[in-house]
């Protein structure tokens, strides 16, 4: 019998920088391992939005952020798990520096495109390059 699947929440960070947003690959070994998302991760049972977004920032990329106003909520069912994602508008506090061995890239709005991310980024990313919200 195989077990049920897993449901997470995850908070990620949309930052932007001129025409630019702040992305993170994901390492080898974890789950989606080579793709490129929004810097962020799962929040804890008792944990606020806000608080996981800014503690995973500060773990992640030494950075603390100013969470904002909500961009997209979206689920995602993988093989494996089901991903709500929280994608929150953030302004950055520092200047980023990876932790935890990741790349790390600021990538203009019309190339987001060309990068490899989770199905369940998607739309975010097509809202993004429309320049919406």
């Amino acid at each position: 019998m195989t077990p049920p699947p897993v449901n997470v929440a995850v908070v990620a960070a949309v930052i932007q920088h001129g025409n630019r947003f702040l992305v993170t690959r994901r390492q080898d070994g974890v789950h989606l391992a080579g793709l490129w998302e929004f810097p962020g991760g799962k929040a804890g049972r008792d944990e606020s939005h806000a608080d996981a977004l800014r503690r995973e920032m500060i773990e992640e990329l030494d950075s603390d952020v100013i969470v904002r106003d909500l961009v997209l909520e979206t689920t995602h069912a993988y093989p494996d798990r089901t991903v709500t994602l929280f994608f929150y508008w953030c302004d950055l506090i520092g200047s980023p520096t990876p932790m935890i061995g990741q790349d790390m890239e600021w990538v203009a709005k019309e190339e987001l495109s060309s990068l490899l991310f989770p199905p369940a980024d998607d739309q975010l990313v097509r809202l993004l390059m429309r320049g919406a919200p």
